[in-house]
């Protein structure tokens, strides 16, 4: 219990700037889950799995706090939602059973890979011009399986994903975060619920208090802490300095994917 600490101040950090950005945290908490989880002495081919469901299961009260303020600023499009979430729902839960079966090399690749993409996002603040209409009921279920699908390999709510892909799609930039928002609780359900299930599979002896992959202390702290701070974040978004703290997170997502980088290349 000595690694409460690291976990309530990742959770802090994390709960701040995800009030302060809008965006979720799993990009940072990965990285630290897997120093912490390798320096706990957890099997070693598990750790990486062990700290994206352990993320995955934060991202459950993150997001629900989330689409209730998108919910009560009338900025979430139901419709929406209810066409994606089928998609959404199996390919996050397939996106875990692949995680489950892919080795930590691989799986740190693309995380590595996503990193660099979203950090590189955030840097030139991209937003894609409207050019298409929403597709219809299959398409919106096959958007969803993919966004599914990556958002659960990297654990993430989807918003990096899911909002370019909305504002592709002519929906308004304040409905499409909102949208965004809602559509990452089902998200962080099935993968949660995925990375349990796949881990039951598993013949390792993961460590105590775990559920499969997910290391319960853990997300207990990161998401008591980051609950607390998020709000502050929220305040300060209309701040001057809100442009050099995103610089700052965007140095540091860069960094820590360099750091895996030269981790798998070791």
């Amino acid at each position: 219990m000595e690694w409460w600490l690291i976990y309530l101040l990742t959770g802090a950090f994390v709960g701040f700037f995800a009030g302060l950005l809008g965006i979720g945290g799993g990009l940072i908490i990965v990285p630290v889950l897997i120093s912490a989880f390798m320096a706990q002495d957890f099997p070693d081919d598990r750790v990486i799995h062990m700290a994206l469901g352990t993320t995955m299961a934060t991202i459950i009260f993150t997001a629900a706090a989330s689409l209730r303020t998108h919910h009560q600023h009338r900025a979430v499009d139901w419709k929406i939602v209810k066409q994606i979430t089928p998609g959404i729902l199996l390919g996050t839960f397939i996106g875990a059973a692949w995680a489950s079966a892919l080795t930590s090399a691989v799986l740190s690749g693309i995380f590595v890979v996503f990193i660099f993409y979203a950090a590189t996002q955030m840097a030139l603040q991209f937003r894609p011009s409207p050019m298409f209409q929403l597709p219809g009921k299959f398409g919106m279920v096959l958007v969803g399986g993919v966004i599914g699908v990556l958002s659960s390999l990297v654990a993430i709510g989807g918003g990096l994903l899911s909002v370019p892909f909305l504002t592709l799609c002519k929906v308004k930039l304040q409905h499409a975060i909102g949208t965004a928002a809602a559509i990452g609780f089902p998200i962080a359900l099935a993968g949660t619920a995925g990375y349990i299930f796949n881990g039951w599979q598993q013949t390792e002896t993961f460590p105590e208090y775990s559920l499969g992959y997910v290391y319960v202390p853990a997300v207990i702290w990161l998401v008591a802490a980051s609950m607390l701070t998020a709000p502050l974040g929220a305040r300060m978004t209309h701040s001057t300095r809100t442009a050099l703290l995103r610089a700052i997170f965007v140095v540091l997502l860069y960094g820590l994917g360099i750091r895996m980088l030269f981790r798998i290349v070791g």
